[in-house]
């Protein structure tokens, strides 16, 4: 018998929303020219504004430092020491664009810790699968290359979008091979129909110029709303449990 877990709600969900952004936003930047500090500063606001979601969602808010006790074995402690190292960092890359090479890749790991969380639940078939791994760090690329779009509106920005709309369709082909939801059915053709909706937008811009702004703006928000609803979907509406089976049942007053 299945049921869906309940300790994760929506500000569980902000976490891999908003902190999976903004990881993805300062990973685009590094690959942005002209290179610019400002989203770096909106990356490390998104990634901080997550981790409070989650924070809120504790009992008791002081024992949240019990998160740092398990580095060799849990990935939630892993997540949170990307992030005290990210954030010095990322303020560095803000200050001074040199360091900006090295906060992409602390945003990287900061990417990787959180899809491994989900992946380390094994009791969870939607989150436990090898697939969700790069499913989460390809959603995560994805929405902050449309952070970026929004941000810093350029040519290079716009084909940064497509190529991360294209490997975020090749993951969730990957994970849905290996995973069957209903629970994701609506998430999951909203996330294909935005990409292939995003991806003519792009297109559009790049064949008829004078609107080509207007159309990667609009692409950036079609691929982070259903880049969130998807992840909003998996954490809150998918994450029904295993369950058990008994094959074989004892019988009193037989051997």
């Amino acid at each position: 018998m299945t049921s869906l877990q309940r300790y994760w709600d929506a500000r569980a969900a902000l976490n891999f929303i908003l902190g999976g952004s903004g990881a993805g936003l300062i990973i685009a930047a590094a690959f942005i020219h002209p290179a610019s500090p400002w989203p770096v500063a909106a990356g490390l606001a998104f990634i901080a504004t997550g981790l409070f979601a989650v924070w809120l969602e504790t009992g008791r808010k002081l024992r949240a430092l019990h998160v740092l006790f398990n580095p060799f074995t849990s990935w939630m402690t892993r997540e949170a020491f990307a992030a005290l190292v990210l954030f010095p960092v990322g303020l560095g890359a803000f200050l001074t664009l040199k360091f900006l090479p090295v906060a992409a890749v602390l945003a990287l790991v900061f990417l990787w810790c959180q899809a491994r969380i989900l992946r380390a639940s094994r009791g969870i078939p939607a989150w436990r699968v090898a697939q969700v791994v790069p499913l989460i760090i390809a959603a995560g690329f994805a929405e902050g290359a449309s952070l970026a779009v929004v941000l810093v509106q350029t040519p290079l920005a716009a084909a940064l979008l497509a190529i991360a709309l294209i490997a975020r369709l090749i993951a969730w082909s990957a994970y849905r091979g290996e995973v069957k939801s209903e629970a994701l059915e609506g998430a999951g053709r909203a996330l294909q129909l935005g990409a292939i909706a995003a991806l003519v937008l792009i297109g559009a811009g790049f064949y008829f110029t004078q609107a080509a702004l207007p159309a990667a703006v609009l692409a950036g928000v079609v691929t982070l709303a259903s880049g969130w609803w998807l992840k909003f979907t998996l954490v809150t509406r998918a994450a029904f449990t295993q369950g058990f089976s008994l094959p074989r049942q004892p019988v009193r007053g037989t051997r």
